[in-house]
This record gives structure tokens, sequence and C-alpha cells, in this order.
């Protein structure tokens, strides 16, 4: 099994929608392919221990960065 579906089969025990997006055709099937296993309570406890609460990219909820973008947020 790959990382995407790791990901994905965390997002759907968590009853998340996803949405993967692919143009090739082994990962299109390896995307729908994450219904034949599930991941242990452990498992997902430890993927879910790993969200830090900030982000390496864009943090659409932090003013330093909208402000760059003259889109400023008013809380």
């Amino acid at each position: 099994m790959s990382v995407a579906q790791v990901v994905l089969r965390w997002l759907v025990q968590r009853e998340v929608v996803a949405i993967p997006k692919s143009v090739t055709p082994e990962r299109i099937v390896q995307n729908l392919d994450v219904f034949g296993f599930a991941l242990a309570e452990d498992e997902m406890d430890r993927i879910a221990a790993l969200d830090t609460g900030a982000s390496a990219f864009f943090d659409h909820r932090d003013p330093r960065m909208t402000a760059r973008l003259g889109t400023s947020r008013v809380d």
C-alpha cells in the first residue's frame, strides 16, 4: 500500500470526504483501492498526532499571510 492510500484510508475512517486527484492511471486505481484494509486505532492515533496545528505553507487563518495578498480578514 502507498502513503497516499494510508492517508486516504485515514480520512475515510474519520468520515472526511476526500477528493483525490491524479492523471496517472496507476495512481487513480490506488486512490480507489482503500476499502480492502483498515487502520488500527493506534495507527489512527499516531497519524492524528502528526498534526502540529501549523502549516508549512499558506495558512489562510494567519493575518500576516492574508495581508500580503491584500485580503486581510477581519474577525
